[in-house]
């Protein structure tokens, strides 16, 4: 996962600043390299291979007994749920479902702690992206909400998942910013020169 080194921020942050010259919109980005770490996620499918594990022997019965077995189950449990942490292997045993649960979950959390609710106007967008789930998400408030459609962000945020799929990141939120800014720009044009929230790229480490 890249999480963009100091020149890939900046050109992040210079992205948002011309894009909220042409609107009234307070854009914030947020990248986090995961959701959540789903520990409990490798020990599960390890304890379950564990579990199935006699059944696989059982077609041996000449060298495993009852010792054997026991001692196979706990080497099985012991070596996978290691393996299964790893961070490049763990997110892919985890139901896409669940992962995007959980970096929804994240998202919504992020645009409070923001402050985007908070914008005048309620004209607060956040744009989102977990890398390990592979997840862009775009929010809004209701200032913004009431003047574009939801389906107005359907096409962006999927490019920019593609993107971030693809380990394109930094080019993700740069096409997305200037997507973004452009039918704020037309649908919430500036009336006065303010920024009410830092235009830098949020990094959750």
């Amino acid at each position: 996962m890249s999480l963009l080194n100091e020149q890939s921020r900046t050109a992040v942050a210079e992205a948002i600043t011309r894009a909220e010259k042409s609107t009234d919109a307070e854009l914030v980005t947020v990248l986090a390299p995961q959701a959540d770490d789903y520990r409990w996620i490798g020990l599960l499918w390890a304890g379950v291979i564990a579990l199935l594990l006699p059944g696989a022997v059982v077609f041996f019965p000449s060298w495993v007994d009852t010792r054997t077995l026991v001692l196979l189950q706990w080497a099985c449990f012991v070596l996978l749920g290691a393996l299964f942490q790893w961070p490049a292997i763990t997110p892919r045993l985890v139901p896409r479902s669940v992962r995007h649960d959980r970096a929804a979950l994240l998202a919504r959390s992020q645009f409070l702690a923001q402050n985007l609710h908070r914008t005048a106007g309620a004209t607060g967008m956040l744009i989102f992206v977990s890398e390990a789930e592979r997840y862009v998400e775009i929010l809004v408030d209701h200032g913004i909400a009431s003047r574009l459609d939801d389906s107005t962000w359907s096409s962006i945020v999927d490019r920019f998942a593609g993107q971030v799929a693809h380990g394109h990141t930094e080019q993700g939120f740069l096409e997305c910013i200037e997507s973004c800014g452009q039918h704020l720009a037309a649908a919430l044009p500036a009336t006065s020169e303010r920024n009410e929230l830092p235009n830098r790229l949020v990094v959750l480490e």
